[in-house]
């Protein structure tokens, strides 16, 4: 009966070394906070089946552009923004491999070889040998063991900052997907209202040469001649002023997508871009997919795992250490058996008072916790403010541009039957000129009108994320590892 309880005692103690060697992982283990996240966005109708694949397509290539279709590629290839983040990956990589290497033994190897000759003049005597040679050879090795789970919390945190790194890369990737979207319909724009200014100029131009000529004859006063040309100079006034404006922007464009500040290749004209299309609703569990967002959540995880390594500093630390090796006075010695030396111990560590150092730490990780938690909460509400006023921006500019049409309409209608009742002698120029204003602002608006609804799509698919960014993704830089894969164990 003593023998079998011996053996229990003995298998129990087992039991127990083997799960004191495991350790244990001090700190809270990861869980989401939680939110009351609504099923749909506000104000958005049940979506279809097709509209919860449009935020997985390429969106942009539905404005029909090819030049803008271009221009998103060359960005992606070359945006200098992108190289950076690839190289951001990398380095929390190699972190990671820093970090995760504590938890395997190190092992190293010296050699050590000298001439040397002692003095004899000194109260310790010189070798009987002198002067004399000395060679070593080692092999090291150490480890100190996990016991509290403070290098696998670093390693936890390490991984979830390389995680936050990937997510950065790839709002990064969204980032210049709509930054040139927004460039080039803004630039599209600009031209448009180039042309209005330009053909106003010329009705202008126009209107003046005919107010000369009848000043000449005697027909108008130097006063309506002086209001035509005050009318002139105002559109000749707008040109240059447009014209810097589309240089500023074709510069900003060209830096964005990594050339060098230049002109920009045009394809459809503001009126002839196609409306992506824009889908009735959709759940809100699309944000799941915002890289701010996961980016945000990683960086919760990895400050959630730095509380559990900072307590783990309260408790002992255990090393182990062991030296293996040859040394001998003479080369040809050194391999043999007298010429062995050998070491192990163990280093135990405990902290007995730091005056309030750990106790520091582990409050100033577990503040950094909660400043993670509200700010992933921050992000997760700011996300879905941006998608209610992308979508309620689309249903607003479609109402504006429908206004803003009609206007132009009424002023073109307005434009030409003033005229009309100036050459008939009805009414004065006054009202001519007044027309032709209106016309003009009307039709500067409409086309800044055309980009709103333009750009309301581009945000939208922006706010949302989504399977488009992994495509988006194909043509951005690279870097040189696999998110998931583990650094090598070998150096």
């Amino acid at each position: 009966m003593r023998r079998v309880e011996a053996a229990g005692i003995r298998s129990a103690a087992a039991g127990g070394l083997a799960l004191l060697l495991a350790g244990c992982m001090l700190g809270p283990d990861y869980k989401r906070p939680e939110m009351q996240i609504p099923a749909q966005f506000r104000g958005a109708a049940p979506p279809t089946a097709a509209e919860l694949a449009l935020p997985d397509t390429a969106w942009w290539r539905q404005f029909g552009d090819a030049e803008l279709d271009a221009l998103i590629v060359e960005g992606l290839r070359n945006n200098l923004d992108l190289v950076v983040a690839a190289a951001r990956v990398e380095q929390f990589y190699g972190a990671l491999g820093t970090t995760r290497a504590q938890l395997f033994p190190q092992i190293g190897a010296e050699a050590a070889g000298s001439r040397t000759r002692a003095s004899e003049q000194t109260i310790s005597p010189a070798p009987s040998i002198n002067p004399y040679n000395a060679a070593q050879a080692t092999l090291l090795a150490s480890w100190e063991i996990d016991l509290f789970g403070r290098t696998r919390r670093l390693t936890e945190a390490a991984t979830a900052e390389l995680q936050a790194s990937e997510s950065f890369r790839r709002g990064i990737v969204l980032s210049v997907v709509a930054a040139v979207t927004t460039g080039y319909v803004r630039l599209r724009e600009l031209d448009r209202e180039l042309e209005v200014a330009r053909s106003t100029l010329a009705l202008r131009q126009d209107s003046l040469n005919l107010f000369e000529r009848r000043f000449k004859g005697g027909v108008v006063s130097q006063v309506e001649v002086s209001q035509a040309r005050s009318e002139y100079a105002t559109a000749l006034r707008a040109i240059p002023l447009l014209v810097q404006s589309i240089a500023q922007q074709e510069n900003a464009l060209s830096v964005l997508i990594g050339r060098d500040p230049g002109p920009i290749a045009r394809g459809r004209s503001i009126d002839a871009l196609a409306m992506p299309t824009v889908p009735a609703g959709l759940p809100s569990e699309l944000l799941d997919r915002r890289p701010d967002i996961l980016q945000a959540e990683q960086t919760l995880v990895a400050a959630n795992a730095r509380i559990g390594a900072a307590k783990a500093a309260y408790f002992p630390t255990i090393s182990l250490t062991g030296a293996f090796g040859q040394a001998s006075r003479s080369l040809s010695d050194l391999w043999s058996g007298p010429a062995r030396i050998w070491s192990y111990g163990a280093d135990v560590s405990l902290p007995i008072f730091t005056a309030g150092a750990i106790a520091g730490q582990v409050e100033r990780a577990e503040a950094e916790q909660r400043a993670a938690v509200a700010q992933y909460r921050k992000t997760v509400q700011a996300a879905f403010g941006e998608t209610a006023d992308a979508l309620a921006g689309i249903v607003n500019s479609r109402e504006g541009l429908d206004a803003q049409q009609m206007q132009v309409g009424a002023l073109v209608n307005y434009a030409r039957l003033s005229r009309k009742r100036f050459e008939g002698g009805y009414t004065s120029y006054l009202e001519v000129m007044d027309a032709d204003r209106s016309l003009f602002n009307a039709q500067v608006q409409l086309a800044r009108s055309q980009g709103d609804v333009l750009l309301q799509a581009a945000a939208l698919y922006k706010s949302l994320g989504g399977g488009w960014v992994e495509l988006a993704n194909q043509d951005a830089p690279q870097p040189a590892v696999r998110l998931g894969q583990r650094p090598p164990l070998w150096p």
